[in-house]
């Protein structure tokens, strides 16, 4: 029988997963809204699922989301893609015993999704010493080369998950924080913002450790929501600022707008 790769979850996310993998093999899409279902003439109940691909939104459903999918597929093996909270590959693996289960992090910006997934490596976890754990593993990273994507192997999939919301995410959301206490400094002292980061470009330049961002407010799906996954209250500090921005500059949304028109990209993370 001829193999499938089924992307669940049309999303953000999953759409352009979809659309990578379409481009070397059969791909079948499936969301809880059928409007989000490509249209296709093949009769897909004459392929087998190799990887079920799971790009569904991380919640208390997740679990039983995914174990249902896996029911409804039948696939040899598990891919997910989304954003999860820290041990929760190892927490589906412990149920689904006979599946081998990769976590692969996605990377990249919503509105170029496509590109970027070509543009970084796809980095991937599996548990150790479970069935068919070496099979997944060369069949992830042949599938992910001959769609022309580079892969890693981190050494457990806890490692990925936390490096997802720790040093991507938050990461970039704390940078953000102190462009904002900065910017709330200079108006305070009716100084000009870019001037008085100017002196940071050589540093900049030369060290590499004094990035400038721009102040804005933080929105999006990503950064804030992140840190309901993973339990750590000095991380909420992210938010905490987030919010105390906004009350000192009421226009900070506005000015958000503003700035994605002329970079002509997203600002919201």
């Amino acid at each position: 029988m001829k193999s499938k790769e089924v992307v669940c979850g049309l999303g953000e996310i999953g759409k352009p997963i979809f659309n990578l993998l379409s481009t070397s093999f059969t791909t079948q899409g499936f969301d809880i809204d059928p409007k989000c279902i490509p249209k296709t003439k093949l009769d897909f109940d004459k392929y087998e699922t190799r990887f079920l691909h799971i790009c569904i939104p991380f919640n208390s459903k997740f679990q039983s989301n995914l174990q249902a999918l896996t029911k409804q597929f039948s696939p040899k093996g598990i891919v997910i893609h989304s954003t999860i909270s820290p041990g929760t590959t190892k927490k589906i693996q412990q149920k689904i015993k006979n599946i081998p289960i990769i976590y692969s992090a996605t990377r990249g910006l919503h509105k170029r999704m496509y590109s970027d997934l070509k543009k970084y490596s796809k980095f991937f976890s599996i548990e150790k010493n479970i069935p068919n754990e070496k099979w997944a593993s060369s069949q992830f990273v042949s599938m992910m080369k001959k769609c022309g994507v580079k892969t890693k192997k981190m050494s457990t999939p806890i490692s990925l998950e936390l490096a997802k919301i720790v040093v991507d995410t938050t990461y970039y959301g704390w940078l953000i924080n102190y462009a904002q206490l900065s910017n709330v400094i200079a108006k305070k002292h009716k100084v000009d913002y870019d001037e008085m980061w100017s002196f940071a470009e050589e540093i900049h330049k030369y060290i590499g450790n004094r990035p400038k961002l721009f102040p804005g407010f933080i929105g999006g799906h990503c950064v804030i929501p992140n840190l309901k996954l993973i339990d750590d209250d000095q991380l909420w500090q992210v938010n905490k600022i987030n919010e105390f921005y906004l009350k000192k500059i009421p226009s900070a949304k506005k000015i958000n707008k503003k700035y994605e028109k002329s970079k002509k990209q997203s600002y919201d993370v």
